[in-house]
């Protein structure tokens, strides 16, 4: 199967803990997390699964931490784009973003997140100052990520209506509630946000949202199905969420649970959540 489908990972993560600590990696059920994770640790697992392209996104929010990962890109033939971190609240978000881009690496930037998730707000992305940065990213021609709880989706819907200018790209399709096995209000929410047209999904981090210790493709599958549906296959992207998903499934299992929640839809359309969907939002080359 590998050498027959291209496949493009379109969400993981990487960090070293000499260079900086992950504060969010708290707790017993985090704790297999607490230890390096690196691209020559990703690269053997996904090429061995067929993966020929990723994007590798940020982890926390520290300036110093999107220079570095684009450093990591440049010199990457696995790596073909970054969503990094800057603080939308700022002032000058474009000239942030345009001294990123002449960084070494700088024509790997594909997108920018914010961990909106750990934000008090849950209105947070419709701050004046939130969407002003928002902005910015569109007009730098990037894609926005977002990383929210179910909770955040109402607001995250209205975002996308102020903003149709910006590609927001909803990571994990929306952190449904899979161990609780509800789908409401979770689906509704999807549903009104993939009706905005500038909207796409990542089929990526349901196997964390089950019980890590008993998930089956059936538990996922629902909610799979109701993204599939929303949004389509011209806008639902593989990610693996590597190396957060170890804690429920190794790297092959995360690929094969998508083939699986996939195999309902001819090779063409597969192919478009597997890889070319990726390709085109993100403009991976």
């Amino acid at each position: 199967m590998a050498g027959q489908e291209r496949i493009v990972d379109a969400h993981h993560h990487v960090w070293d803990l000499s260079v900086r600590n992950q504060d969010w990696i708290t707790g017993d059920e985090l704790a297999p997390l607490r230890r390096d994770f690196t691209l020559a640790d990703l690269e053997p697992e996904a090429r061995a699964a067929g993966v020929r392209a990723t994007v590798l996104v940020q982890t926390v929010t520290v300036a110093e931490e999107t220079p570095e990962f684009l450093a990591l890109a440049q010199d990457s033939d696995l790596v073909a784009g970054v969503v990094g971190w800057c603080d939308l609240t700022a002032p000058d978000v474009a000239g942030t973003l345009a001294a990123l881009r002449e960084l070494p690496g700088g024509d790997r930037l594909v997108g920018i997140r914010h961990q909106v998730q750990g934000e008090p707000d849950p209105a947070w992305l419709l701050r004046p100052d939130v969407r002003r940065g928002l902005r910015a990213v569109a007009d730098a021609g990037l894609v926005y990520d977002l990383v929210v709880q179910a909770r955040q989706l109402p607001a995250t819907v209205q975002a996308a209506a102020l903003l149709p200018e910006l590609t927001f790209v909803l990571d994990h399709a929306g952190k449904p509630p899979v161990a609780a096995g509800g789908l409401r209000p979770w689906a509704d929410d999807i549903r009104a946000l993939a009706a905005r047209p500038n909207t796409v999904c990542k089929l990526s981090g349901l196997v964390t949202e089950a019980d890590p210790r008993s998930w089956t493709v059936s538990d996922l599958r629902p909610y799979a199905d109701t993204v599939l549906d929303a949004f389509g296959p011209d806008r639902l992207m593989f990610g693996s969420d590597w190396p957060v998903c170890r804690l429920a499934a190794t790297y092959e299992e995360v690929l094969d649970t998508a083939r699986a929640l996939t195999g309902a839809l001819g090779a063409d359309e597969r192919a478009r959540v597997l890889a070319t969907t990726a390709e085109r939002v993100y403009g991976l080359r």
